[in-house]
């Protein structure tokens, strides 16, 4: 029953990709109908897509496995994204729209000049290869070995042939007009374990008394901001949650990601963009509840000790036949969906912001066809290099968290200065690129040899505040000697409609909610 499930699903996904992403009237994909879903997306599939795109097996495994080892505390990755989607709707999505932006590196190439654009490309083609596709395509695989017994590296195969044909044909369209199917699923498998899970713990008292069982015999795990004596301290650093570096990784990944952002700029306008931007953050925040809580629910659940990155698939053994291929298929779903999203702009950086730029006056056809190609090529890579650069991590999550914080403070840096400060020069972004992974290489070697100690989060605080100042002084001691900036500030509004700022203010109140509680 568990396998007719997944395979209905399976086939169902893939043929629902090919048909909302055909070719209608003879009319052939250019490089905006792959790349861009022909800029038509509706508010709904934005949203659902932006979820998507974020939620897979490094998020339900990998965060699960954070709540299982240190708690709820690890849910302010996503409460705190919910906030941050809100700020990149009302502030960064009119400039990139207004500019005709689709790809972070054209931004830059508009703003500094090519060679920032072109570092950037190669910096973000690295990134979401080497750290993203892989990341996805382990995990997921560990659920899939940990569930069916399959051979572990034949599933990582599976996920990732079958998540490249999905979306190889019709590109952003295929992906983010199933990606409401993939969300609606995900969140129902989601509920449903973490439901039963609750249940089970609680007995004749149902889903309350196993949750009240949860905070009473496992009071440490439901706090929110951890103090030093915390041994997870180091990854969830007390107030910095709230006041400092996780602000400026969920900036980068939210407000200049591409694989992120790129849902977004498809939208028709900009009204619509941030519908979908709003209803992304209520889905942040019901979040913990599908990906966190069954972490935690696990110490009770799972006897003996295990690795956190294996709570969650030990909690799917727990369910019955038929409930199991339902919330299997929800997790094959996320990795899908996110592997899809991946390799889509993968494709859409190198092939319009290094090929194109390098090949000029090829045809949109001919442009596709690269896309598709560079498509195969970086799911190969992933599949080759998951193993090796991932098999031996104790928590992935984290070890995500902490390779891309290297790099997010020179990130936020470029893009801020570039859109809000009009003397930003390219001398002082190149500075605050290339400081930013010198200065996190040199804290986190000092940290290595127990020489200094810093948790990451606060070291994505410092390494920001001294890239900006380094890229401010240099912008001023060296100004721009030719006019590069075509980014146009003029006639852009901040200003929101009535239905997305009562979205806000209800995302706002929430947060003060929970926190208040759960301090």
């Amino acid at each position: 029953m568990d396998l007719a499930i997944l395979a209905i699903y399976a086939v169902a996904i893939f043929a629902l990709a090919q048909w909302v992403s055909r070719d209608k009237g003879g009319h052939k994909k250019d490089s905006t109908d792959y790349f861009l879903a022909s800029k038509a997306l509706p508010w709904w599939a934005i949203g659902a897509s932006l979820i998507a795109a974020n939620i897979s097996a490094e998020q339900i495994i990998g965060m699960s496995g954070s709540g299982y080892a240190i708690g709820l505390a690890i849910a302010s990755y996503e409460w705190m994204a919910a906030l941050t989607l809100l700020i990149v709707g009302k502030f960064f999505l009119p400039i990139f729209i207004k500019n005709g932006i689709v790809t972070m590196p054209q931004f830059l190439e508009q703003r500094y000049g090519p060679s920032v654009r072109t570092i950037m490309a190669v910096f973000w083609l690295g990134l979401y290869v080497f750290v993203n596709l892989t990341s996805i395509l382990w995990l997921g695989s560990i659920a899939v070995h940990t569930v069916t017994g399959m051979d572990q590296m034949w599933a990582l195969a599976a996920i990732g042939v079958f998540a490249l044909a999905y979306q190889l044909w019709g590109g952003l369209k295929a992906v983010a007009l199933t990606d409401i199917v993939q969300v609606a699923l995900l969140v129902a498998g989601g509920l449903i374990i973490a439901w039963l899970s609750l249940d089970k713990i609680g007995g004749a008292g149902g889903v309350v008394a196993g949750f009240h069982h949860l905070t009473t015999q496992f009071p440490d795990h439901f706090d929110m901001i951890l103090d030093r004596a915390s041994p997870h301290y180091k990854d969830l650093p007390g107030l910095s949650v709230l006041f400092g570096g996780l602000w400026i990784m969920n900036i980068s990944y939210w407000g200049f990601n591409q694989y992120i952002i790129q849902r977004a700029l498809g939208a028709k306008d900009l009204p619509e963009a941030q519908k979908g931007i709003a209803l992304a953050a209520y889905l942040k925040l019901l979040m913990p509840v599908i990906v966190v809580l069954p972490g935690i629910a696990a110490l009770v659940l799972v006897p003996g000790s295990i690795k956190p990155d294996q709570a969650y698939p030990e909690m799917m053994k727990l369910l019955p036949p038929g409930l199991l291929g339902l919330v299997f298929a929800a997790l094959v779903a996320a990795i899908v969906a996110s592997l899809a999203a991946k390799i889509n702009s993968i494709a859409t950086i190198f092939t319009l912001d290094l090929y194109a730029k390098l090949k000029p006056g090829n045809s949109e056809q001919h442009l596709v066809l690269v896309g598709r190609v560079t498509a195969v090529v970086a799911v190969i890579i992933g599949i080759l290099t998951a193993k090796p650069l991932l098999g031996g991590a104790e928590q992935a999550f984290q070890f995500i968290q902490e390779f891309t914080g290297f790099f997010t403070p020179g990130i936020v840096v470029i893009f801020i200065l570039g859109m809000f400060w009009k003397k930003a020069t390219t001398a002082g972004a190149l500075t605050a690129a290339i400081g930013s992974a010198i200065l996190s290489a040199i804290f986190w070697q000092l940290q290595e040899q127990a020489i200094f100690t810093m948790p990451f989060m606060n070291r994505v605080g410092v390494v920001f505040l001294l890239t900006l100042a380094a890229a401010v002084v240099v912008s001023l001691v060296a100004p721009q000697k030719k006019d590069v900036n075509v980014v146009s500030l003029d006639g852009i509004s901040y200003k929101t409609t009535t239905g997305f700022n009562i979205a806000g203010l209800g995302v706002i109140i929430i947060l003060i909610a929970l926190y208040a509680t759960w301090w």
